[in-house]
């Protein structure tokens, strides 16, 4: 298995200090999040003597940056337009940097937008970026996230889609906690497209986001791995621990101590 984690761990870090937390921790890859104030930097507006600087720096110290975690959103009509227009600026980072997966969310459906329009919408979108992605050698992935969590309504949006550009970012929590799945129903039926895989224990209920250590919580991250092991998933494991979801202790102990368990369960399979 392939393990990273996203910047939620290290928000304060700057990027050479997230890539040496990964080679002390034993991750081989770093999933920064953009547009949210994270020390790492990585955001459209680098010049392309950075972007070569970020590259040499991720080959220096052996850690690959393997998704860029964007915030885009497509189900608002109001706002489509401009999340394809700025996804696409993304792509073209991604390639600057050697990044070949870019996280994306369906979104919140707007009030007075009913699911079938937002699916339609959603398709569209993802659509006109596939062309270009697909050209780049990059993969859009899809969160099971927000309104989007049921894994019938992702698979839906990817046979809409049809593109081998466009793809999954299995958050394996959501469709147990939100989206009225098994973590086995939710393979099931998202194993064609996924291609990037969110890991994190924690409680499935709806009242407010609690994260927790690995196999403590009610998320079985060891069968998502079985699971995974079993059609040969080759993409990473990436571990999102986001401060404020979790208590100080393990906020502060977690990036050394949950790639432990993750790798105590690959050997047990």
């Amino acid at each position: 298995m392939n393990y990273s984690f996203m910047s939620f761990s290290c928000p304060e870090a700057s990027l050479r200090e997230a890539l040496e937390l990964a080679t002390k921790f034993g991750y081989g890859g770093f999933e920064p999040r953009v547009e949210s104030n994270h020390a790492h930097k990585i955001e459209l507006e680098l010049s392309k003597a950075e972007r070569e600087e970020v590259a040499a720096l991720s080959q220096e110290l052996g850690v690959e940056i393997c998704c860029l975690a964007l915030g885009s959103t497509f189900v608002d009509p109001d706002t489509a337009g401009a999340q394809v227009d700025k996804t696409q600026r993304y792509l073209d980072l991604a390639v600057d940097l050697g990044v070949t997966r870019l996280r994306v969310f369906g979104g919140k459906i707007p009030e007075g937008v009913s699911r079938e329009q937002g699916t339609d919408l959603l398709v569209e979108s993802l659509q006109k970026l596939a062309p270009e992605a697909g050209a780049k050698g990059v993969s859009i992935c899809l969160e099971t996230h927000d309104d989007w969590c049921n894994p019938d309504d992702v698979a839906e949006v990817m046979k809409g889609v049809n593109h081998p550009a466009v793809a999954v970012n299995w958050d394996i929590m959501h469709p147990v906690r939100a989206g009225n799945s098994s973590m086995q129903a939710a393979f099931d039926t998202l194993l064609p497209w996924i291609k990037h895989v969110h890991v994190h224990d924690g409680l499935t209920t709806l009242e407010s986001l609690t994260m927790l250590p690995m196999g403590t919580g009610e998320l079985d991250n060891k069968e998502a791995m079985s699971l995974l092991k079993g059609v040969g998933y080759d993409g990473y494991l990436s571990g999102e621990w986001i401060k404020g979801t979790m208590d100080e202790a393990f906020f502060a102990s977690h990036l050394g101590e949950e790639i432990k368990v993750l790798k105590r369960y690959e050997s047990e399979l």
